[in-house]
């Protein structure tokens, strides 16, 4: 099951943090259709937010096609974001474990990854990485 984890620096909506979340598990394949997401109640009360502010997150997974709410029962993923590369994400993950572990070592931050991540992607020659259809491709 997901659990949520919010950065309180962020610039983007809590709901939408929870929003991404979703998708993200969904891409990596950690989440699938038929998957139970936490009820409300539980993670209003672990992140200390308010109910509703879940709801909108849930009920924006809803509009998207990609989760379902069940009246007294909770709600669940119906639709996947994992593209055909899935099979290769474990062995690509690994290597970015890896690949972290010495950027922690060289004394680079989560900013400065996420900073020379993003930056590198829009500067490489072997293409670009585009959003096309709710699923990353390159291009």
């Amino acid at each position: 099951m997901i659990e949520f984890v919010l950065d309180g620096h962020s610039r983007v909506a809590t709901y939408m943090q929870l929003v991404e979340q979703v998708k993200q598990s969904l891409r990596v394949g950690l989440l699938h259709p038929g998957d139970q997401l936490p009820k409300v109640r539980e993670v209003a009360q672990g992140l200390a937010i308010n109910p509703n502010t879940v709801l909108k997150a849930y009920r924006e997974l809803e509009t998207e096609g990609l989760c379902e709410g069940r009246p007294g029962v909770g709600t669940f993923v119906t639709g996947s974001l994992a593209g055909p590369a899935l099979a290769s994400q474990a062995e690509l993950r690994e290597e970015l474990v890896t690949w972290l572990a010495k950027a922690e070592a060289a004394g680079l931050s989560r900013a400065d990854v996420v900073a020379l991540v993003e930056t590198t992607l829009r500067s490489t020659d072997a293409g670009s990485l585009q959003d096309i259809g709710g699923r990353p491709q390159w291009t």
